[in-house]
Formats: structure tokens, C-alpha cells, sequence
């Protein structure tokens, strides 16, 4: 692609107005969906705190995805107040330890919010985050230092979980089919589970993650089924019993390029092929609900 939509510096993307125009048709496409199923918008903080995190496994999982936010130690700020020379980089010993980090992805949140709630039927969220991941490379928006993170949850029995992830499996499949995208499901592994684990062994009979692969390379977005990680880690139930949790996750700037590199940097087409997109599919799964209510 061109910089007619983007610009980036060592993995972090500036928009360009016509990019920014994408970003907003994509945002209105998945917040249309989340309506869709009854979710519930929020917004949570820019940062989370590293007990949080380590209470979810984070660090045994992703130690090498970590990114921290700190301050500088009192002791050295008259140093930089005094310094007349550039800063590149500060040292270790000049920061304190950090007590919180960037957030790596937008649900996790969600399920702390929660931490200790007892509910009465399965609950439905919608969050965005602007998320960030050290990688050992960065590429375009393909691969960023901060990108953006649009997830729609689920909160509920293993049931109301998995029947919200196939929903929006048969909702993307058929989007995907209409706008024309070549993309496919691929099974992911998550490293949230023991591989030798109950969990683990139980994926491979309802898959856990799987991925929307552009083009056979690039994941676009992911449905996750967690059973009851995130519902044992923050002690939400459910009519009693611990909650089982389900996300579909959306990376903004992936699908900005998925979209770019399919029909070309023209934020009039993209915005046409997947307006079209989204009314033929809202026939076609609106025809199909119909058709199983007379059938039931």
C-alpha cells in the first residue's frame, strides 16, 4: 500500500483522513453487529495493573509481549530537568518499578470489571481498546507496537458462550462471502491452557481459538472460547455456577489493510463494497432466523 492511508515509525501507524475514513466504517460495521446480539458499549482504562494481569497468567503465557508504563524515580528528575542534551532512551535504573502495563488486549478488562460478580443470566459486552504487544517485528498495519482492538463478549453458561461464538462464526462467514475477502477459519492454539490439561484436551472437541486468516497469512480477527478461565481467575458466576466466557475480536488496522490490498486505496469503494456487504448479510441471516422460528 501507499501512505494515502497510513504512515508508520518503528511499528506505531498514523491515519491519513482517508484511513481515518476506513478506520470509522469498520468501527460502525462491528458496533452494528454488537448491537446485533445486545451488547453492552463500555469503556475501560488506558492502563491494567500488573497484579491483574499476573492473576490472569499473563506473564507465564506472553512474558515476551509485555509492555509496562512507569515513571521516573525522584531521584533523577533534576537530572532530566538540568539535562540539555537529547533523550533517546532512559535507563532502567532511572524508572520505578512498573506497577502497571499497556493493555494487550481490550477483554481482559471486561472480566476483571466483574471480578467477584454473581449474575443472573448471561451478559453481552462491546469494548474497544488501543492495544499493545512487543513483537519481534513490525510490518505496515499488519503488525504494530499499538493497534486497535474492537471485541464483542460473552459472559454466561458454556452454552449461551458457544452459541454466541457461532453466531458471529456464521455472521462472518457470510459477510466475508458477500464482500468478497479471501479469508478462512484456521484453528489457533491458546496458551491460556495446559496442552495436557482438561481444558486443552476438551478443545479439541469444541476448538478453542480460531482465526480469520486473510490471504493465508494475516489473522484479521479471532473467536476465542475460554470456557471457564476468565470465570475461575475473577470468580464471576452465573445463575450460581462459574461463568464461562466467549469473545469475537476484531484488529482495526488488519482489516483496514485486508480491505486496502483487495480493492485498492479508494475509501469510496471500500465503503461500498462493504456497506453492500453488511445489507446482504442482514437479508440473508434475517431470512434464516425467520425461517427457523416457523420451524420451531
Amino acid at each position: 500500500m501507499t501512505a494515502q492511508f497510513f504512515s508508520t515509525t518503528q511499528g506505531m501507524a498514523t491515519l491519513t483522513p482517508a484511513g481515518h475514513q476506513i478506520f470509522d466504517v469498520l468501527e460502525d460495521l462491528f458496533l452494528t453487529w454488537a448491537s446485533r446480539c445486545g451488547a453492552q458499549p463500555m469503556r475501560y482504562p488506558s492502563l491494567i495493573r500488573v497484579e491483574d494481569l499476573d492473576g490472569l497468567d499473563y506473564f507465564q503465557n506472553f512474558p515476551h509481549l509485555v509492555m509496562c508504563a512507569c515513571t521516573l524515580e525522584d531521584g533523577s528528575h533534576q537530572h532530566y530537568s538540568q539535562n540539555k542534551e537529547a533523550v533517546s532512551e532512559i535507563p532502567s535504573t532511572d524508572l520505578r518499578d512498573p506497577r502497571y502495563c499497556l493493555p494487550p488486549a481490550a477483554c481482559y478488562n471486561i472480566y476483571l470489571s466483574l471480578r467477584g460478580a454473581s449474575l443472573d443470566t448471561a451478559q453481552r459486552f462491546t469494548t474497544v481498546a488501543n492495544c499493545f504487544r512487543n513483537e519481534n517485528h513490525y510490518r505496515g498495519l499488519e503488525r504494530l507496537r499499538g493497534f486497535t482492538m474492537r471485541e464483542i463478549v460473552c459472559i454466561g453458561s458454556a452454552e449461551s458462550v458457544k452459541a454466541h461464538l457461532n453466531s458471529h462464526r456464521d455472521l462472518l462467514e457470510t459477510f466475508m462471502e458477500n464482500l468478497g475477502l479471501p479469508v478462512v477459519f484456521e484453528h489457533a492454539t491458546d496458551p491460556f491452557f495446559d496442552k495436557n490439561g482438561v481444558s486443552a484436551r476438551a478443545g479439541r472437541i469444541f476448538p478453542t481459538k480460531e482465526e480469520l486468516v486473510y490471504d493465508g497469512q494475516l489473522a484479521i480477527g479471532s473467536i476465542n472460547y475460554h470456557r471457564r478461565f476468565f470465570g475461575k481467575r475473577c470468580e464471576i458466576t452465573v445463575d450460581g455456577k462459574t461463568a464461562s466466557t466467549g469473545c469475537v475480536a476484531f484488529g482495526i488496522e488488519r482489516w483496514m489493510h485486508a480491505l486496502a490490498n483487495s480493492f485498492g486505496e479508494n475509501p469510496e469503494r471500500i465503503t461500498e463494497a462493504v456497506e453492500s456487504a453488511r445489507v446482504q448479510t442482514e437479508a440473508i441471516l434475517s431470512a434464516n432466523e425467520r425461517i427457523r422460528a416457523v420451524g420451531s
